[in-house]
Parts: structure tokens; C-alpha cells; sequence
């Protein structure tokens, strides 16, 4: 199996001071250019406007982690409670409907076939995508819609807010899912994408849909984490925003699970390497980036993406999806007593 990717990396958001934005004495406020020095908030086509985003007024210590961390374990049982319910679901009406889809195909056939319907000529293109990329088609729709917002001067304010991800805010939780949909350059978001959708046959193919959604935002939350611990301990308290972390997370499984296929990059198809060598290079390259402190991207939440993508296909199905029995049968045991009670007030 041949794959062609190009991966723009999560971005850290920077200004021109060293350590990022500079503390107020005594009430927080949006930080101001220094006008005796005239230095300006760094700004360029891949970072947003940061200077207007909230902050502590001092620098947070590692308990300020103490929250992200049990928001990080909240949310990803969450995903992977909601996932399995989702399966059940799905399972369950895909049965109680098998007829009337045999039954709306059989008529379809008797309508005259309409050859300019736009609808048609929709439904078709859908129809040959793989389960993969209809997948992750609403993944992609999602970072649009932020990448839109971007460009709307008023939203600047919130955007930096809530779609950046910083353990220096206030808003310190919703950003780490946030940021995973957000890119304030298009050739990023667009980079970024184009990985997704190479991957997204491989990796629902191996999980299912349910699960990868699952182990999609548990990824990008999972990896903001990781980040917030190195800004906190390297005293660095920069924004990041992009889906690298989730991405990361998806390669790092596929290379897992298949170490001899085949890779290759974009603009360079004729060097080909291993799935299993291309992990490890990056995983290299990320941990050199993260103790040798460059800056420029986020290599803690591409490490903890790509430790978290191998460690769920080595150990994590085992310990969470194929344990969600329990969860199921209590749904399931719910759900009757539900349509019991329904069905006795009616009579």
C-alpha cells in the first residue's frame, strides 16, 4: 500500500518577546505594544493577531494542570462512552431499516433517471467515496468553517480566545478541542487536510467510524495536554492552534498497525521509505525539536500525538473499546425500560 503525504506541523504562536506575552502588575488586560521601545506584536500569514487574547496575571505552575488534566480524562471517556452508544445505534436502526432501503432502492429503479440532477450527481460522488472520507468529510467541513471565522476582523478577539490553545489563559479547557479546528493560514489548514484525507481509508478501516472519531478528538485533546505540561515546565506560555496533534495521532496508528507500507512525500515521489521508519523519524525529529527548544512549532503536541496514536493500537482497543460492553448493555437495558414504559401508557 502507497501513500503521499505532506504535514505542516502544529504552530506555536510567537511575539517578539522571548517568553511570549508580558505580565500587567495588577489587573488582566490585553497586553499593549511598548511604546517607549515601539515593539509590536510579531503578526505573519501563518499566525494570528495574539496580542488581544486574556492572560493570568502571573505565570502559571503546574497545578494550574490540575484542571486540563481531568478535562483531558473527562472528555475522552466521554468520546469513547459516546462512540460506543453511537455504534449501537447505528447498529441497531441499520437492522430496523434494512427493508425500507431495499424497498426505496426497488422504486428508485422504477423513476425515470434524471441525468442533469444536481442532487444525483451529489449523491454519486458520495456514494464512491470510501467510509474513510466520508468520515472525515465533517472533520474537514469543520476546519473551514473555523478557518472562515478567522477572517472575520470583528471574531478576532474570540477566535484568538477560544480556538488557540495556551495554559497561560483563562480560557484553559475549551481551547484544547478547539484548537484542533483551527488554522489561521490556509496553506496549513489545507497541508493538514490533505494528510487527513490520505490516512482516513486506512484508519477507519482499522477502528471503524465510531472509534476513530473517538480517538480523533481524544487525540487533539490529549495532545494539547502534553503541550500545556512543556509550556508550564519550560516556562513558555505561547498560543498554538492547528489539528497536527489529531493528525499525528492517526499517522502514528496506521504506521503502527502496517510498519511496512510504503510512504512517500508529495514533492518528492520517488524517495519512498517504511511506515514504520517514517514514525520513528518523526518521533526523532519531534523529541530533538522539543529538548533543544525550537520554537517555531508545537513538538510537544506532535510527541503526544504520535506516543498516544501507538500506544492505543498496541494497548488501548484492548483496554478501552473492547471493554465497552458494559457500557452497552446498560444503554441497551436503559433504552427498554424506556420504550417498556412508553408502550404501557399508551395502551
Amino acid at each position: 500500500m502507497w501513500y503521499t503525504f505532506l504535514l505542516f506541523p502544529r504552530f506555536t504562536l510567537y511575539t517578539q518577546q522571548r517568553h511570549g506575552f508580558r505580565k500587567v502588575p495588577q489587573k488582566t488586560e490585553a497586553r499593549k505594544p511598548d511604546k517607549e521601545t515601539g515593539s509590536k506584536t510579531y503578526r505573519s500569514s501563518l499566525s494570528p493577531p495574539v496580542k488581544e487574547t486574556v492572560f493570568y496575571t502571573s505565570s502559571p505552575s503546574l497545578k494550574h494542570l490540575v484542571k486540563p488534566f481531568f478535562f483531558t480524562i473527562g472528555f475522552t471517556g466521554c468520546a469513547f462512552g459516546s462512540a460506543a452508544i453511537w455504534q449501537y445505534e447505528y447498529l441497531k436502526s441499520r437492522v430496523q431499516n434494512y427493508f425500507d432501503e431495499a424497498r426505496a432502492d426497488w422504486l428508485d429503479k422504477l423513476r425515470p433517471q434524471k441525468h442533469g440532477d444536481f442532487r444525483k450527481q451529489v449523491n454519486k460522488w458520495w456514494n464512491s467515496l470510501s467510509e474513510g472520507q466520508r468520515t472525515v468529510t465533517g472533520i474537514i467541513a469543520a476546519n473551514v468553517f473555523v478557518f472562515c471565522l478567522w477572517k472575520i476582523p470583528s471574531l478576532q478577539r474570540t477566535m484568538v480566545t477560544y480556538f488557540t490553545s495556551n495554559p497561560a489563559s483563562k480560557n484553559i479547557c475549551s481551547p484544547m478541542l478547539l484548537s484542533t479546528f483551527s488554522h489561521f493560514s490556509f496553506f496549513h489548514m489545507a497541508a493538514n487536510m490533505y494528510v487527513l484525507w490520505t490516512f482516513s481509508s486506512s484508519i477507519v478501516s482499522l477502528l471503524g467510524r465510531e472509534q476513530f472519531v473517538a480517538v480523533y478528538l481524544s487525540a487533539g485533546v490529549i495532545s494539547s495536554f502534553v503541550s500545556y505540561v512543556s509550556k508550564v515546565t519550560a516556562r513558555r506560555f505561547e498560543p498554538s492552534l492547528g489539528a497536527s496533534g489529531a493528525i499525528m495521532t492517526v499517522l502514528a496508528a496506521v504506521c503502527t498497525k502496517m510498519p511496512e507500507a510504503k510512504l512517500a512525500i508529495i514533492f518528492l515521489p520517488m524517495f519512498t521509505f517504511t511506515a514504520g521508519n517514517a514514525i520513528k523519524a518523526i518521533i526523532a525529529m519531534d523529541a530533538a525539536g522539543l529538548v533543544l527548544g525550537w520554537k517555531f512549532f508545537d513538538h510537544a503536541a506532535h510527541l503526544g500525538g504520535s506516543l498516544f496514536g501507538i500506544w492505543y493500537i498496541m494497548y488501548g482497543h484492548e483496554l478501552i473499546w473492547k471493554n465497552r460492553e458494559p457500557l452497552v448493555k446498560a444503554w441497551h437495558e436503559m433504552r427498554s425500560r424506556s420504550r417498556g414504559k412508553g408502550g404501557g401508557e399508551s395502551r
